[in-house]
């Protein structure tokens, strides 16, 4: 079968002729899903933009070529390539909310490109995209197709830009991180949606990630990407059972699970170098535990090592091969060993951490937080918003609560309403025995140091006009800790050590730090106060898994270290197995199921969790039964009477739609509230 795409020496540079993607080939046949697997910055998206064409300024084409259906794309002028963009191939970004117009219907969006290849216009295009919008699971399409994009969810508007990249049917569909920012459940569907539309097309689809959870359900072929360079080409057999290079290999040993949650993760030291940096030798020497002085020396060739499969490292070349195979390529599956070593990578000695159970920090009971829904020229009160309705929680001092459920259920509500950010409507948040509701500003500021929040993106919770040493100092002056100077800046070289940074870069601005520096910096400024309790706030959600791997060791040793306690918000749920010593799932604004980590995720009783656990991604290859969710999230202005998983769950009785389930426990530690197990008491 011939190739829809096929690249060859596609070299992208700055105009400085620095190479910024360098000379990577790969082949995509009909129906086929090839995937670009690597850390950000290692020159995937830029690689998507060059086959399309639409490089940033100060960014050109300097070699190489790149052929869709037997057209070779860097040939055409201008005029022509807008007719291959949309209609040959198509492009979906990550964050749809920035690709979408929101001064436009979804409607008209669609009907643009319905107009320029295949010139529908009127009536008829009305009618394909409604059926698109419908094939893509949009409910109501009819209506939708006149609605702007703010009116749709994140999971709504994902499916929107898949409707208008297969409006013009492409024969290559290139997804640029397609289901980062995405829940679980809503990852799965679209998933599902690329699935069944390569299977009805035949069209092939270029998939780029650092998600292998993704790429072991996805890809065809695999294609594992680090600084501008293809490191590493196997079909998804043959990489996840035998993967060769060292930086593949560690990608697998930094993915958190059970099986390791009382060891440090394998996280890689340092980070991709930049564009330009490396000009001989290979360019993951720096951080590579297997290399030699050739490395340094001389830049590794490409090596089949077997039928498919091929890598560029010089631990394949030459007569070694065998034995350097066997010695430095055990398999990620076998490689236990990779998680005994207390060395987290990055500076971090880890032990597990004594724990002073039973000793409860934060005890919340019929936690409520609603929000008026005023309209009128009087702004008269016609409605509420139950973003929190009625939760209860404990956390004890030195563990992990983890806090699961999809976007939109009011799990960021509930962690700033106990911090007391969001005034509750009703309820009690008791902190070490005192209540937080109802007291005034300057009693709740005695309590603030004891208290704070890691934020989700820390490059817009960190002020870029100050250094990293005005932003560490600015909590201990406003709750005035530290006393003079000299004291403050020694207390802010120690975090810096806590957290694995050197105590010079306190002189530095945000941007001059990675992702996972930028993290490590907010948990330094939660820490310069004295913390007892922690609310992270996905702190990794958007984090390479190398780096999540970094913030997982050093939240683990921090919490060894200074026995803190966290309350960790995410949707992540392989980092709950991690991490998490209790689970509770909400579900628009209630706690439907808590539990140990172990009894949540390895025996989850409540449909909603089982549902969330069933669409997640599994490495092993192995898919269980699917739980599909009808429709969205129902909105908290308006949640349904009885149960609130009555419109989405497939056990429904009169009884769910009558009244709210009560507690039934199924051990000291397990309770869900759900109607299937009323009266069967454990």
């Amino acid at each position: 079968m011939s190739a829809i795409l096929s690249v060859d020496s596609l070299t992208t540079s700055l105009r400085n002729g620095v190479p910024i993607v360098d000379g990577i080939s790969f082949d995509l046949k009909a129906g086929e899903t090839f995937a670009l697997l690597g850390e950000s910055g290692c020159g995937k998206s830029m690689t998507a933009l060059s086959l399309m064409r639409l490089l940033p300024d100060g960014v050109v084409h300097a070699g190489g070529t790149a052929r869709v259906d037997g057209v070779e794309l860097f040939d055409l002028i201008e005029r022509e390539m807008c007719d291959v963009r949309g209609g040959k191939m198509a492009i979906i970004f990550q964050e749809p909310g920035l690709s979408l117009n929101p001064v436009t219907t979804v409607g008209q969006q669609i009907n643009e490109v319905l107009a320029l290849h295949h010139g529908l216009v009127g009536a008829p295009a009305q009618r394909r995209c409604v059926e698109l919008l419908d094939g893509v699971g949009i409910p109501d399409a009819a209506r939708r197709v006149h609605e702007y994009p703010f009116q749709l969810s994140g999971g709504m508007k994902q499916r929107v830009m898949i409707a208008m990249a297969l409006a013009g049917s492409p024969k290559l569909l290139i997804a640029d991180e397609p289901t980062t920012a995405l829940d679980v459940t809503i990852q799965a569907q679209v998933l599902q949606l690329l699935r069944d539309t390569q299977d009805k097309t035949g069209m092939a689809l270029l998939l780029i990630t650092h998600d292998l959870g993704v790429v072991a359900e996805m890809a065809h072929r695999v294609g594992v990407m680090y600084a501008g360079q293809l490191i590493e080409q196997a079909s998804r057999a043959q990489l996840f059972a035998r993967p060769l290079h060292p930086y593949t290999q560690k990608l697998f040993a930094a993915l958190p699970s059970a099986a390791c949650a009382g060891q440090p993760l394998a996280a890689i030291p340092g980070s991709v170098p930049p564009p330009g940096s490396i000009t001989q030798g290979c360019r993951f020497t720096a951080r590579c535990d297997q290399a030699w002085a050739l490395c340094s020396e001389q830049t590794p060739q490409w090596t089949m090592v077997a039928e498919g499969q091929g890598v560029r490292c010089h631990l394949y070349e030459g007569q070694g091969v065998r034995d350097k195979t066997q010695e430095a390529n055990v398999g990620w599956v076998e490689r236990s060993d990779t998680h005994q070593s207390t060395n987290v990578g990055d500076g971090y000695r880890y032990t597990p951490p004594i724990l002073l159970a039973g000793t409860s920090l934060l005890q919340v009971s019929g936690l409520r937080v609603h929000f008026p829904i005023r309209k009128g020229i009087l702004q008269r009160v016609v409605g509420q918003v139950k973003a929190v309705d009625g939760v209860a929680l404990e956390i004890q001092q030195g563990r992990t609560l983890a806090l699961v459920g999809e976007s939109g259920c009011g799990k960021t509500t509930l962690g700033k309403a106990l911090l007391q950010l969001i005034k509750p409507t009703s309820g009690s948040v008791q902190f070490s025995g005192r209540e937080l509701v109802g007291l005034n500003a300057i009693e709740l500021r005695s309590q603030r140091s004891a208290m704070q929040m890691v934020f989700q993106d820390p490059y817009a919770s960190l002020n870029p006009k100050m250094r990293i040493a005005e932003i560490l100092e600015e909590g201990m002056a406003a709750l005035n800790i530290g006393g003079n100077s000299p004291a403050r800046q020694a207390h802010i070289d120690s975090l810096l050590d806590q957290v694995g940074l050197a105590q010079s870069t306190k002189w530095r601005y945000p941007h001059e730090f990675s992702g996972g520096q930028r993290q490590r910096i907010a948990i330094a400024r939660a820490l310069a106060v004295s913390p007892q309790l922690l609310i992270c706030d996905e702190p990794t959600s958007a984090l390479d898994v190398s780096v999540q791997a970094q913030i997982l060791n050093l939240l683990k040793s921090l919490q060894q270290e200074l026995n803190l306690s966290y309350l960790f918000i995410t949707h992540n749920l392989a980092v709950v197995e991690y991490l998490a010593h209790e689970v509770c799932v909400m579900y628009l604004g209630r706690i439907v199921e808590r539990g140990t980590s172990e009894e949540v995720l390895r025996a989850p009783k409540h449909p909603y969790t089982q549902a969330l656990l069933s669409a997640v991604p599994r490495i092993d290859g192995v898919r269980g039964e699917r739980i599909t969710l009808a429709g969205d999230l129902p909105s908290p202005a308006n949640p349904p009477q009885g149960c609130p998983f009555v419109p989405r769950c497939s056990h429904v009785t009169a009884q769910c739609r009558a009244s709210y389930p009560p507690a039934t426990n199924h051990s000291s530690t397990h309770q869900v509230h759900c109607y299937l197990y009323a009266g069967n008491q454990g």
